[in-house]
C-alpha cells in the first residue's frame, strides 16, 4: 500500500505490508543479481528479478574475462554450457612508455582444458544464460523496468521497491541491491558513503571485427584459445589502464580512466583510445579491424575501503553495487566477485527467511569474509592506491623501459654498465628516487603478498 513519497531521490515511506508479494526482490539482472536470484529460487523462495534493460546484459559493457571457479559451485559443469568466446591460455602484462613497450608473456595450455581458468564472453550472452538458470528454478524476470524508489517502513526497514510500471510498487521481505556502481537502491537506503567519484573510473571499449584466422595468426593461438593483455602506461597521463582481449572473431580494446584525472585533462576518452591503437605495440594487432561497437561504463575501483555498508534492515548489497571490483594491477577481476557476492547474498537471504528472522541477514557479511570475495579485497586493500599512484602510472613504465633498453642495447666498444648502474640511471631520468622505489616495492610486497 502506498503512503507518501518523500522529496526527489528520497525513499518512500509505506505501511508494513501484511502479505508481501515476494519473499525477495533482486534489483539488477547482472551476474550478482542472477546469482542471488538463482540461490533464492533453488531454496524454494519466491523471487522477482528486476532488470531495467529489455533483457539481461543489454546495458552491460564488458571487455574482460569470466573466471570459473565460483561457477563450479553455482552451476556445476558450467563450462559445457556457458556461451564462451575463447578460453584464455595466454596472459600478458604490458608496460608502455612513448613508442616502447615491455611485456611479460605467460602461456598455459592446461587453461584451455576442463575445468578451465577463464574465458572471454559477451555479457549480453553470458548474463542472459545466467538469468535463464534462475528462471528455470522459478525466479520471475521483470525486464524493461526501472526502480524509482525504495519502500521503507516508518522504522526504516526496507520492504520493497517502487517501479516505473503502472501500480508498480512491489513488496518483499528482503531486497537485494545488485543495480551497479553507485547503487541507487543502496544510496536511498542510506548505505552508501558520499564522495565516490575519486574511487570511480570510466571504462570505454571498442569491439573490433576481424576474421578468426587473422586473430589466431596475430596472437599466436588456434582453436578456442585466447589472449588477455592488460596494459599500463597507455592512458596519456590519465590514471588508469588499458586492455585488449580476443573473442572468436572480434577484439575488445579499451581503457579504464580515473574520473578526476580525465576531467583534469579535458580530453575525450575516445581520443585517448585512438592514440592507444596507434601505439607501435598495439597497431599491428588491430590493423584492418572494423569498429562494430563503442560503449562506456562506470566502474568501482576503490576497493575494500570504498565499499558501502553491505547489510541494512531488510536489504543486502552485492556486486558492483557493493564496489566489489578488484583493480590491483596484476589482478583485474569483477565478474567472479559479482557472482560470489550474489551467491552468498541469495544464500544468506534464504537462510534468514527460512529461520523467520531477518536479523540473520547479517550472516551475509560472515559468508563473504570466509570466502575469496572479502578475503581478497581485504588482503589487497592498499593495491588500488598504489596502482593508481602518480609514480606507478607515469614514472615507472618509463623506468622499466629505460632499464630494459639499457640491458639489451649493445654499445661496443663501451663495456656493459651493469644492472645497478642502469637502474640508478633509469630512476634518475624518470624522476624516481631510489628511496621511493624501495618504499613502493615494500608496499607492493605487503599489498600483494
Amino acid at each position: 500500500m502506498r503512503d507518501r513519497a518523500g522529496p526527489a531521490g528520497a525513499a518512500v515511506t509505506v505501511a508494513e505490508p501484511e502479505r508481501p508479494a515476494f519473499d525477495a526482490i533482486v534489483v539488477g539482472a547482472g551476474p550478482a543479481g542472477s546469482a542471488a536470484a538463482l540461490e533464492l529460487a533453488r531454496a524454494g523462495r519466491s523471487v522477482a528479478l528486476i532488470e531495467r534493460g529489455p533483457f539481461p546484459g543489454s546495458k552491460n559493457v564488458y571487455g574482460g574475462v569470466v573466471y570459473g571457479r565460483v561457477l563450479d559451485e553455482l552451476i556445476p559443469g558450467w563450462y559445457e554450457r556457458m556461451p564462451v568466446q575463447r578460453w584464455i591460455t595466454r596472459r600478458q602484462t604490458m608496460l608502455l612508455s612513448g613508442e616502447r613497450s615491455m611485456t611479460v608473456d605467460f602461456r598455459c595450455q592446461s587453461w584451455g582444458r576442463a575445468p578451465y581458468n577463464g574465458a572471454t564472453a559477451y555479457r549480453a550472452e553470458f548474463d542472459n544464460w545466467l538469468t535463464e538458470h534462475a528462471q528455470k528454478e522459478g525466479a520471475l524476470l521483470v525486464p524493461s523496468t526501472v526502480v524509482t524508489a525504495v519502500l521503507r517502513t516508518a522504522e526504516g526497514r526496507v520492504v520493497g521497491v517502487r517501479t516505473d510500471r503502472p501500480d508498480g510498487d512491489l513488496t518483499a521481505r528482503v531486497v537485494i541491491a545488485c543495480d551497479g556502481v553507485n547503487s541507487f537502491v543502496a544510496k536511498q537506503a542510506g548505505l552508501y558513503p558520499e564522495g565516490q567519484a575519486e574511487h570511480t573510473t570510466l571504462g570505454v571499449k571498442e569491439t573490433l571485427a576481424l576474421p578468426k584466422e587473422t586473430i589466431d595468426e596475430r596472437f599466436g593461438v588456434s582453436g578456442d584459445d585466447g589472449v588477455d593483455i592488460e596494459i599500463l602506461g597507455g592512458t596519456q597521463g590519465v590514471p588508469g589502464g588499458a586492455f585488449l582481449y580476443t573473442n572468436r572473431d572480434t577484439l575488445s580494446v579499451g581503457l579504464v580512466l580515473g574520473l578526476p584525472g580525465l576531467a583534469g585533462q579535458g580530453r575525450r576518452p575516445e581520443e585517448i583510445l585512438a592514440e592507444l591503437k596507434r601505439h607501435p605495440s598495439i597497431a599491428p594487432l588491430v590493423r584492418g579491424a572494423e569498429l562494430v561497437e563503442y560503449s562506456a561504463h562506470l566502474i568501482p575501483e576503490g576497493g575494500y575501503h570504498s565499499m558501502p555498508r553491505l547489510v541494512g534492515d531488510g536489504l543486502l548489497v552485492a556486486g558492483d553495487a557493493a564496489a566489489m571490483c578488484l583493480a590491483a594491477g596484476i589482478w583485474l577481476e569483477g565478474v567472479n566477485f559479482a557472482l560470489g557476492s550474489g551467491m552468498y547474498a541469495g544464500r544468506a537471504a534464504a537462510r534468514a527467511l527460512a529461520a523467520g528472522d531477518l536479523r540473520r541477514l547479517r550472516d551475509y557479511r560472515s559468508l563473504l569474509e570466509s570466502s575469496f570475495v572479502l578475503a581478497d579485497h581485504k588482503k589487497l586493500r592498499k593495491a588500488p592506491g598504489l596502482v593508481l599512484s602518480e609514480r606507478v602510472q607515469h614514472r615507472y613504465p618509463g623506468l622499466v623501459c629505460d632499464l630494459v633498453e639499457g640491458v639489451f642495447t649493445v654499445d661496443n666498444p663501451k663495456p656493459k654498465p651493469g644492472i645497478r648502474r642502469l637502474l640508478r640511471r633509469s630512476a634518475r631520468s624518470n624522476g624516481v628516487r631510489m628511496r621511493e622505489l624501495a618504499r613502493d616495492a615494500l608496499t607492493g610486497l605487503r599489498s600483494f603478498g
